[in-house]
């Protein structure tokens, strides 16, 4: 498919919509009642600290709602006030935030549904219903159904995640492989496979390094095509697909990561090649999100000062979140990730995701005495949340 002439034509639909409707004033003042904070707020004006108690308050200078996610939660909110009686869709969570997708079902926004095969059924979607494209974006086969389907789409897609498409597709033009840093399963990353030509997802550096040593020394091809399975496109072929390559990321990863990747593929292709045919064999375009990048760069700030404890407050199946709380634990800070203030309680206990790992359990987890807690939250945390963990914290030091 010509994914590039596939947008255009979708774009000038009169059933497209990518700007909101002119309801942004009363969508605005619910958006502040709902997701803002006077707390946090008081937090920021001074020198994001705050001391209660036994408690001082370290928040991280960059945190919480970014611009994209604003955008896209705001854009779901015009939507029901523009179509207040039609049945409104959405592809999948309109951002990783438990509060903000429950908030949006009590509108009678409805996720389309999946089968037992994991697959969804569009079947339920109508000519005269509305479908919400999340921030993450949409395959380009799911906004093929739709728009073969007529039914009225509002596209949400955050803009970074549209400059890696626009990358991908430059990829797919030239012929290169794209080399996408990211988790082969999240939804951003299953977006993005669809407008690639032949593309390989690597979780880490680890894996680009495995990648790279093929590259350069060969190797069993069936393990390789065994170890990377689901994260390749259909006919992938190491020994042909690897010769010309572009780099790029799914938004939320490790903007340190990502940056090592490219420099390690940059780097094995020109000892393949060499320095004069470098260019004929690796294309690579910054395609880091700046609000991912801003909110790492104030989580490594925050760790380098004398931190008790951490506290990662975030959707569990947010991968930016999920990237703020690695950075706390390798300074070896012990760190909490939780998606609300309910995981706090009752009494001095938490329940928290341990990394890459289940639910955690953990009694008296706040230590008597003084005590210095930093604070950091997603992309797709609003600050109400994060004010509601702050006061829980507050609470419990109270009584002890």
């Amino acid at each position: 498919m010509d994914t590039k002439a596939f947008k255009r034509s979708l774009h000038s639909s009169e059933n497209y919509y990518r700007k909101g409707f002119g309801h942004s004033k009363e969508v605005t003042g619910t958006l502040d009642f709902e997701y803002q904070s006077d707390l946090i707020q008081q937090i920021r004006n001074n020198g994001y600290t705050l001391q209660s108690g036994d408690v001082t308050i370290r928040l991280a200078e960059a945190f919480g709602f970014c611009w994209g996610v604003e955008r896209a939660v705001a854009l779901a909110y015009e939507t029901r006030q523009q179509f207040p009686t039609k049945r409104i869709w959405l592809t999948n969570e309109i951002i990783h935030n438990p509060s903000v997708n429950q908030n949006l079902k009590e509108m009678q926004v409805e996720f389309i549904p999946v089968n037992d095969k994991e697959q969804k059924d569009f079947s339920v979607v109508a000519q005269e219903d509305v479908v919400i494209l999340p921030a993450f974006g949409a395959t380009v086969q799911e906004m093929e159904l739709l728009n073969e389907k007529g039914c009225k789409i509002m596209d949400t897609t955050c803009p970074w995640v549209s400059k890696v498409w626009n990358s991908i597709e430059k990829h797919k033009k030239a012929n290169y492989t794209s080399i996408i840093h990211g988790k082969y399963k999240h939804e951003e990353t299953v977006a993005t496979t669809s407008f690639a030509g032949t593309y390989l997802v690597v979780l880490n550096l680890q894996e680009a390094e495995y990648i790279c040593n093929y590259i350069l020394n060969g190797g069993n091809r069936e393990e390789l095509l065994t170890k990377f399975v689901g994260a390749h496109s259909l006919g992938f072929d190491p020994d042909t697909d690897l010769v010309n390559v572009g780099i790029a990321n799914q938004t939320t990863m490790l903007k340190g990561e990502t940056e090592q990747i490219g420099k390690l593929f940059e780097r094995t292709l020109m000892r393949k090649y060499g320095p004069a045919e470098l260019n004929d064999h690796f294309l690579s375009f910054n395609t880091i999100c700046d609000a991912t990048q801003e909110r790492q760069d104030a989580m490594f700030k925050l760790v380098e000062e004398k931190l008790d404890l951490m506290v990662v407050v975030g959707g569990y199946n947010s991968s930016n979140t999920t990237h703020l709380q690695e950075i706390s634990i390798e300074r070896s800070i012990p760190s909490y990730h939780i998606d609300s203030a309910e995981r706090i309680g009752p009494g001095n206990r938490i329940e928290h995701k341990k990394l890459h790992k289940d639910l955690d359990v953990v009694e008296n987890w706040l230590p008597s005495g003084p005590i210095v807690v930093g604070i950091t939250s997603g992309a797709s945390t609003p600050d109400k949340v994060v004010a509601n963990v702050i006061q829980k914290i507050f609470d419990i030091k109270a009584t002890m």
